[in-house]
């Protein structure tokens, strides 16, 4: 039997009697030929937020799991994206807040919103999230002194201000600048051309496919 061969075996007998833990998440990934490493480069920055304690839940939940890796389409994909921003914008760089997401990971913020008016913000694990199959990223854009271009609201701000789908509303009543709308059209703009779908709700989340089409051709990263 090939190590890959075993490490796969030994990850999927763990988890069927118990939640994988985030190291054995690590290893079935970096193990797996699906996924793919993404790597500080001049085209990209990483800035995982659930890997420190500067997010909504206030602690680090990735722990030994701090890198960042996608299902290889949406790798290949995110290439693309960081490329286009590159010619339009030299000295700019796509920067990663999250990418693939153990399901371990994905019950711990459920239960953070779980009964709360947050609830809609965050996918239930026993359905999974399109992160937990390494197809959706959280992203913006830094500029060249490594600070993130204004996009009206932080990365996961539950406030309705960060939904794309009602940008046109808030331009109008003066809430979101135009300045602002440009910076997430400029963001929408390359990843969509790269092939990613915008979440309507979260201006940074992107999907590489449609959640339908991933659950039923693809495998969750428990």
């Amino acid at each position: 039997m090939s190590y890959l061969a075993f490490v796969l075996l030994f990850f999927f007998s763990a988890c069927a009697h118990r939640p994988a833990t985030v190291k054995e998440s690590l290893q079935y990934v970096t193990a797996s030929p699906e996924f793919v490493e993404i790597k500080t480069s001049s085209e990209l920055a990483i800035e995982l937020k659930y890997a420190t304690a500067d997010n909504f839940v206030g602690k680090n939940m990735y722990g030994e799991f701090n890198r960042a890796f996608l299902h290889r389409d949406a790798a290949f994909s995110l290439i693309r994206a960081a490329m286009a921003l590159k010619k339009l914008h030299p000295t700019w760089k796509l920067v990663i807040y999250d990418a693939l997401r153990p399901r371990s990971v994905q019950h711990v913020l459920w239960n953070k919103v779980k009964g709360t008016a947050d609830e809609q913000y965050v996918a239930d694990p026993e359905k999974g999230s399109l992160h937990n199959y390494g197809l959706a990223v959280d992203l913006s854009i830094i500029d060249d002194q490594g600070k993130p271009i204004d996009m009206g609201t932080p990365f996961d701000s539950f406030d309705v201000l960060a939904q794309p789908k009602l940008e046109d509303q808030f331009l109008k009543d003066g809430k979101l600048s135009r300045k602002q709308i440009q910076n997430r059209q400029l963001l929408r703009k390359v990843m969509q051309d790269a092939g990613f779908i915008q979440l309507p709700h979260e201006w940074w989340h992107y999907n590489r496919y449609p959640i339908e089409q991933v659950r039923t051709r693809f495998n969750i990263v428990e």
